[in-house]
């Protein structure tokens, strides 16, 4: 996905980064699993770990591949008016469920291809404990991929994973020149479906080059490869531009795949793309239902009551690309959705009042596609992320989500869709994504080159957070660098690639509010409501209540910035739009999740929308407590304060390079930072001044973990898999 209001991108990043990986461990069925033999935390009791799962029972039934021979080509799957039909043992799938997997890990860019033969096989492993059927990969894998998979379903005969291989278009040119037509994004594209169906064969050699795979694949997987997904999510504003200049380009008359005589220009290259996959396919004796990438931002229908003109722009329709008699397999309509974006989910009169606009918008995909094909979402979900960046239908927001609620959330689209008649799901996605970014925090890391989002894990960056499986960082060692007999009485701090940890021990339990003040850029720091406070000021500040003058009282914890350096600034609001600070010149710290806009059907303003990231959450983020939250960045036991703040949240652009950002005109400016002052004011209980320091680093340390609450989406895995 392009990086509009939307969910954020998922196209894989082509320029490679410079930094390397190292796994640590993996968090398997509640169990502590290690995957480098490094030392681990003390296991505790199962009933404790809020990550502990079990695994999908065994079925009884055998999910192997009953292939049928149609016009002479094998198929292990095809099309049967609006069902999609998978070919079992046990007979015939009409619901496919499964995972999208991308192709990085942390520390790498996905033109990378960074993952490793033994995650594969571990990822493998753990898919078909959940239940999972069916995986679909955006691109060609490295030849590790293939020979895992195969070895995972020779050793799984009766419970195999099957796959649905992607063809992403290796140039994306087009982006730039408004021309899909033109050579190279062309040229590019058919060379590529050749080389995935020779990929899936075992059938291929090739160099590496930037973006893309190399080696020799010799492991034949296509007796298990259900279906192919081509192309990209069409760009709202390259795509009209692109049909526009290539409007005399005829009509692709293929043998296999062919256009309608209503087919758009961007419609009739994709059709030829496809009819050269199936040529590919055929001429080694094998089919598959063949489909290509789109989003709501393309679709073919209208949306009035859409705000934003370029999400409504263009429509690329699959009723417009059909398969020839001579393709038996078929095709399907495949389409990556999501419960909140864009906003004609929450404003088109058609779908409010449904109980569910999400699924009414599908329900009308469906119908546009029923005479021609099944509707299939081969991506959607939520993020278990601190931030958010949109608003979305029945509380299903892009982010602040536990990772319980996510998993939830998931679990009962899945099922939603299922019940609907859809095709299939796949969820978005394995693993999380260090590389990602999101609209309402890129402009806070504009400063540093973007391949460095790799190396760090960003809490209010949502899009890196979909992942069933989490990829925390890991921690540094915690240092003392403030200690004293009264008062204040010892603090002290940790970080790692996502955190900044401080724990701050009081003499007594405090009784009046405690405030933690932060100097990032050079000059000065002073606490809300400081007398000598100081327009312009670079600072960040967290306060503490207690609240214990009544029995009643809850306690709280906030976080503010200086006004003048809000990163709200950076955002492109109207003046009017941007919150006001309070009368110190502290503002709160807020996401912006919406800008205003004027609703096209009722001429209705509609204001900003922001999430107020500043109202700490209380709680654990230990992973090994049923209490554990991701999202949590504060506790209060006793006399001991613990805070976990984002290195977002204290101004950080980059805390992998140490460079800060600052509004200066609306524009992001990168400060080096050496590092940061921490002034904790306990009032009556003294105070301390003290400085944290770290060290800049060029690779990602993490460790994995099976998100907390993934059960309930297992349990869906399991009920929509018949």
């Amino acid at each position: 996905m392009l990086p509009s209001r939307g969910r954020g991108v998922t196209r894989p990043d082509l320029r490679r980064a410079r930094s390397g990986a190292v796994v640590v461990g993996v968090l398997a069925a509640g169990a502590l699993a290690a995957c480098s033999g490094e030392s681990q935390a003390p296991e505790p009791p199962a009933a404790a770990v809020a990550a502990a799962w079990r695994p999908a029972p065994a079925d009884a039934r055998s999910w192997a591949p009953r292939p049928v021979t149609l016009d002479g080509l094998s198929a292990v799957a095809g099309q049967r008016g609006g069902k999609l039909l998978l070919h079992t043992q046990h007979g015939d799938v009409d619901f496919w469920s499964g995972v999208n997997l991308g192709s990085t890990t942390p520390g790498h860019s996905p033109g990378e291809l960074s993952i490793t033969r033994d995650e594969y096989r571990r990822w493998f492993t753990q898919m078909g404990q959940m239940g999972v059927h069916t995986l679909r990969i955006y691109t060609i894998h490295p030849p590790s991929m293939y020979q895992e998979l195969k070895a995972y379903n020779e050793a799984h005969r009766d419970a195999p994973i099957y796959l649905v291989q992607g063809v992403y278009l290796p140039d994306e040119s087009y982006l730039r020149s408004g021309d899909l037509f033109a050579a190279a994004p062309t040229r590019a594209m058919t060379a590529e479906v050749r080389d995935a169906s020779a990929a899936v064969h075992g059938d291929l050699s090739r160099a590496t080059q930037t973006g893309r795979a190399g080696g020799t694949w010799d492991a034949d997987v296509s007796p298990w490869v259900a279906a192919w997904i081509v192309g990209v999510e069409w760009d709202g504003q390259a795509t009209p531009t692109s049909d526009a200049r290539n409007a005399r380009q005829p009509l692709h008359r293929g043998r296999y795949f062919a256009n309608t005589a209503d087919a758009s220009p961007t419609e009739r290259w994709i059709a030829a793309r496809m009819d050269e996959l199936a040529t590919a396919e055929a001429g080694r004796g094998t089919a598959a239902p063949i489909a290509f990438v789109n989003w709501p931002t393309a679709d073919p229908l209208r949306h009035p009551a859409e705000p934003l003109e370029t999400e409504d722009a263009v429509g690329v329709d699959a009723n417009h690309v059909l398969p020839t008699r001579a393709w038996p397999a078929g095709t399907f309509a495949s389409f990556h959705a999501y419960p909140y974006y864009p906003d004609f989910l929450r404003h088109q009169p058609s779908y409010q009042g449904t109980g569910d606009a999400y699924v009414a918008y599908l329900l009308d995909l469906k119908k546009h596609f029923a005479p021609h094909m099944p509707l299939m979402v081969t991506e959607f979900g939520v993020p278990s992320s601190l931030g958010s960046a949109h608003a979305g239908t029945n509380g299903r927001d892009q982010g602040d989500h536990s990772e319980q609620e996510a998993m939830a959330m998931d679990a009962a689209m899945l099922r939603t869709l299922e019940a609907n008649g859809l095709a299939g799901g796949l969820v978005f996605s394995w693993v999380d994504e260090w590389f990602k970014y999101t609209w309402n925090t890129l402009p806070r890391q504009a400063v540093v080159d973007g391949e460095r989002r790799s190396v760090w894990h960003d809490p209010l960056t949502n899009e890196q957070h979909f992942g069933i499986v989490a990829q925390d960082p890991t921690k540094v060692g915690q240092r003392v660098p403030w200690e004293s007999r009264t008062g204040v009485q010892r603090v002290a701090v940790d970080q790692d690639q996502s955190w900044v940890y401080l724990t701050i021990d009081l003499e007594k339990p405090p009784t009046s509010p405690v405030r933690v003040g932060f100097d990032v850029v050079p000059g000065g720091l002073a606490l809300p409501g400081s007398a000598t406070r100081t327009s312009g000021v670079n600072d960040y500040a967290v306060t503490v209540d207690p609240a214990t003058a009544t029995a009643t009282a809850t306690a709280t914890a906030t976080m503010v910035v200086d006004g003048a350096i809000d990163p709200v600034l950076l955002d492109g609001l109207p003046a009017a739009s941007v919150p006001k600070p309070s009368s110190d010149g502290w503002s709160l710290q807020r996401l912006t999740t919406n800008r205003p806009f004027v609703l096209p059907l009722t001429k209705r303003n509609t204001p900003a929308e922001f999430l107020e990231v500043g109202r700490l959450k209380r709680g654990s983020w230990d992973p090994r407590l049923a209490a554990f939250d991701d999202r949590t960045t504060w506790q209060l036991e006793g006399r001991r304060i613990s805070l976990r703040l984002p290195w977002s949240m204290l101004g950080l652009a980059d805390p992998s390079s140490k460079t800060a950002v600052v509004p200066r005109a609306g524009r992001p400016a990168g400060v080096k930072v050496d590092d940061i002052g921490v002034v904790v004011d306990a009032g009556a209980g003294g105070t301390a001044d003290l400085r944290i320091g770290w060290d800049a680093w060029n690779r990602a340390t993490h460790s994995e973990r099976v998100k907390a609450g993934v059960q309930p989406l297992i349990d869906a895995f399991v009920a929509v898999s018949r």
